[in-house]
């Protein structure tokens, strides 16, 4: 029974992290400029991230689901700030993009930006619920080590998309020129952009 609620927590976490947003562009980008630990740890930050919410809605945790809900456009307006001051320092990056180092900090940064944008979208937690109700995975009643179980899967799931999206474009990396990276990030700072400028929009 716990496998089985394992595999689905495993397909909704890969589900939700697949479409590509703007957590997907900066995790592109990143491994482009920056290397492969660079998009792998913005990746986990995004997976950290998926599972919080996954744990939120697993564990029943009604009031925590409404007060994220209730000061929704408040988070979202904070996340669309920060969607724009990284397209921003994106796109002033992109005249030189060389690998960096991979130290703590760095890293340390790459997961914290990406887990604080996935998790300034409060409305994430309503696709937790919705799957999670469809499925029939959180019945009343279930323990914690069920609930336990799928958001365990979320995670996993989650960052199985990320592994495979970071070593995907690794793997190409190398194979473009220095001017065409230059014009990938700019190419993803503007769409980053547009994310935020939209974030914003809808909080209006």
């Amino acid at each position: 029974m716990h496998h089985v609620l394992f595999l689905k927590g495993l397909i909704i976490g890969f589900s939700i992290a697949a479409p590509v947003g703007p957590i997907g562009i900066l995790c592109i980008n990143r491994t482009l400029s920056q290397g492969l630990w660079a998009g792998l740890f913005s990746g986990v930050g995004a997976a950290v991230a998926d599972a919080a919410y996954g744990c939120i809605a697993g564990f029943g945790l009604v009031s925590l689901s409404a007060f994220l809900l209730s000061w929704q456009n408040s988070i979202t307006l904070i996340g669309g700030a920060f969607l724009i001051y990284l397209s921003i320092r994106t796109f002033l990056s992109s005249s030189a993009p060389k690998p960096l180092s991979d130290n703590a900090n760095s890293l340390w940064r790459d997961f914290s930006s990406t887990f604080l944008l996935t998790m300034t979208n409060p409305a994430t937690i309503i696709s937790f619920l919705a799957i999670y109700a469809s499925l029939g995975i959180v019945e009343p009643g279930a323990d914690y080590l069920e609930a336990s179980m799928i958001v365990l899967g979320v995670f996993v799931g989650s960052l199985i998309w990320w592994c495979i999206l970071s070593f995907g474009v690794h793997q190409v990396r190398h194979k473009l020129s220095a001017s065409t990276l230059t014009w990938i990030n700019r190419l993803s700072s503007l769409v980053l952009f547009t994310f935020g400028v939209f974030a914003l929009i809808k909080t209006i």
